[in-house]
C-alpha cells in the first residue's frame, strides 16, 4: 500500500482517538468544581457602595471579625432566585451573610430584595464587577465563607441548597468557627 493511503486511513483514526481522549477527560471532570486561586487568602482589596446608599462604603476589611458567607447575585440570575429563599432560612438562624450584587442596576435589586426578603448584612454593589473579577467570579450565584481573618476558605459555584449547605458550607464554616476560638500560640503566660 502506498505511503498517502496508509495516511487516508490513519488520518481519521487519529482525529478520533484525539476526540475520545478529549470526551473521556470532560465526563470525568465535575464542572462544579472550579478551582479558585485565591484560597487561603485575603479577599481583594475593594471599596464599594453598599446599596442602596452612595456615601456608606464597604471594604474587606468589614469582613473580619467573625466567620461568614458572600454571596454573588444579581436579579439577572435565575439560579439566584432559586436559592434565595434557603439564604433567609440561613440569615434567620444566624448565619451572617453579605451580598455581592454583581453587575446589577440597584433599582432593580432593592426591589428583588424588598420582594423576596433581604437575608445580606449589608449588600456590596459591584455595578462594574470589578470586586467579581478580582474574586475570579464566573457568574453568579456564587458563595465564599470568609474566615474571621477575612481569609477566603471554601469557594461554592452554584445554587445553595439545603443539601449543600447541609453536607458542605456548614461543615465547613463550622471548621473555620472552632479555629477561631482556638487559643494563639505566643499569648500571654501566667
Amino acid at each position: 500500500m502506498e505511503k498517502s493511503k496508509v495516511w487516508i486511513f490513519l488520518a481519521p483514526l487519529g482525529v478520533f482517538i484525539a476526540l475520545a481522549v478529549l470526551l473521556f477527560n470532560s465526563l470525568s471532570n465535575d464542572p462544579r468544581l472550579l478551582p479558585s486561586a485565591k484560597l487561603g487568602r485575603p479577599v481583594p482589596i475593594f471599596s464599594l457602595p453598599v446599596l442602596g446608599t452612595a456615601a456608606e462604603q464597604f471594604s474587606q476589611e468589614n469582613l473580619k471579625g467573625h466567620v461568614s458567607l458572600l454571596n454573588v447575585w444579581a436579579t439577572w440570575c435565575p439560579s439566584c432566585r432559586v436559592e434565595h429563599p434557603v439564604l433567609n432560612q440561613l440569615a434567620e438562624s444566624g448565619v451572617v451573610i453579605y451580598g455581592l450584587n454583581y453587575k446589577d442596576k440597584s433599582e432593580e435589586a432593592l426591589s428583588y430584595l424588598q420582594q423576596l426578603g433581604n437575608p445580606y448584612q449589608k449588600v456590596i454593589y459591584d455595578e462594574k464587577g470589578d470586586l467579581g473579577l478580582d474574586l475570579g467570579v464566573y457568574g453568579a450565584p456564587e458563595t465564599y465563607i470568609i474566615d474571621a481573618e477575612g481569609l477566603i476558605v471554601y469557594r461554592h459555584v452554584g445554587v445553595v441548597s439545603d443539601e449543600v449547605w447541609l453536607t458542605v458550607l456548614k461543615p465547613l464554616m463550622d471548621a473555620a468557627s472552632q479555629s477561631e476560638q482556638v487559643p494563639s500560640k505566643g499569648g500571654l503566660s501566667g
